[in-house]
């Protein structure tokens, strides 16, 4: 395993991991015809992105907005080079996204107990027995899974996290076959040196490249914290087009980060993200009209 850079060298190229479609719209009141979600996607593709997170397959009633992700995964124009997850809660959701022709997905779990129980009615050891059936499925279909850790900087019922436990469910997720962990404060509570820390635990027990983050914005922090895991080798960031979503422990506030302004930092600070900021920021604006909604992201408004 690698040791973390303890230098402030930047990467040379970051991937960015387009959240928009589904973590961004899952959260909007405004409910879109599938016409404009799969629109949506067409037009992030062509942005350069190479990794757009198309929908989910939890219960449509949990979430009106994901209710026809079979559709939009089976009309999206895929392009070879852009790879299209999709999240799926438990065998049920698996073999959904199987059928719909997914070729790689997501899991998530929490880092608080607390959490877990009220996101997915279990405990976190329940969440893993879960996923077993879920794994051996994308094994035998050759799916690549992905791992969503939530609350890894705190939990609005059980407060702050340590990052040990972080680090140890994280290190649970690798061991059962996930090619990735995506590290994310989901409240928008963790700060710069917060931040730091948490991925110094973490790495000890995960190597860094198989390290994402996924920082909301909820108090202004979400850049901040970004560029201080790049400085300890952090290459992969999840953002959402337009800051799409929202934080809903926080009335009113901001959720994810808006991929335009980290694409903007990024390119101020020489390191690669492959992203037409232009087309990239007017396919934000345009899914901000149709959802009748402001743009949180503020490089994005100097297209509009």
């Amino acid at each position: 395993m690698k040791p973390v850079n303890t230098t402030s060298t930047l990467p040379a190229k970051v991937t960015i991991v387009e959240v928009g479609p589904r973590d961004g719209l899952q959260n909007e009141k405004k409910l879109l015809d599938t016409s404009i979600k799969i629109d949506f996607i067409n037009r992030l593709s062509t942005c350069g992105l190479p990794v757009i997170e198309c929908s989910s397959m939890v219960n449509p009633q949990w979430i009106p907005q994901l209710a026809d992700a079979e559709e939009v995964i089976g009309k999206i124009d895929r392009h070879p080079a852009v790879r299209y997850p999709v999240l799926v809660p438990n065998e049920q959701g698996m073999q959904r996204a199987l059928t719909a022709g997914a070729t790689s997905v997501a899991i998530f779990i929490a880092a608080s107990e607390g959490f877990n129980q009220k996101n997915v009615n279990c405990s976190i050891d329940e969440s893993f027995t879960r996923f077993e059936p879920v794994m051996a499925l994308a094994k035998a279909a050759g799916v690549e899974v992905r791992g969503y850790l939530s609350c890894v900087m705190g939990c609005p019922y059980e407060g702050k996290i340590k990052p040990m436990k972080v680090a140890t469910i994280a290190r649970r997720l690798i061991e059962l076959g996930c090619y990735e962990v995506s590290l994310g404060d989901t409240i928008g509570v963790g700060t710069p040196l917060q931040a730091q820390r948490l991925i110094q635990a973490v790495s000890k027990q995960v190597p860094i490249e198989q390290l994402a983050i996924h920082f909301h914005d909820t108090r202004g922090q979400a850049l901040a914290n970004i560029f201080a895991c790049l400085e300890l080798g952090i290459a992969t960031i999840d953002a959402s087009v337009a800051g799409l979503g929202g934080c809903p422990y926080a009335a009113g506030s901001s959720g994810n980060v808006a991929t335009e302004d980290v694409v903007y930092m990024l390119e101020g600070m020489g390191v690669e993200s492959g992203i037409d900021l232009r087309a990239l920021s007017e396919t934000g604006n345009m899914i901000c009209q149709q959802l009748q909604r402001t743009n949180h992201s503020k490089v994005a408004r100097l297209y509009q």
